[in-house]
């Protein structure tokens, strides 16, 4: 049995079970593998990633550069609800 300490550096993301965390690396992995992905991750590779962007893909497919935070916080939406 592993612990871990309220304010140790090596937390887990999401508290889950182990069976629960198979069941989404599994989830993870079956969305990650779609043709749909797979075509937009083979898109940002070839257009490389920058350490000041993170590549969106909007709605018709395109990509564009945006901010870290606007893309990674949901363009000021927050992730809570996604």
């Amino acid at each position: 049995m592993v612990f871990i300490m309220k304010n140790s550096p090596f937390r887990r993301k999401q508290k889950l079970s182990p069976k629960a965390a198979a069941a989404k690396k599994r989830r993870d992995i079956e969305f990650a593998k779609t043709p749909a992905r797979k075509r937009k991750k083979a898109q940002n590779q070839r257009i490389g990633q920058r350490s000041d962007s993170d590549l969106h893909h909007t709605g018709s497919g395109a990509p564009t550069r945006v901010s870290i935070k606007n893309n990674r916080g949901n363009f000021g939406k927050g992730t809570k609800n996604e």
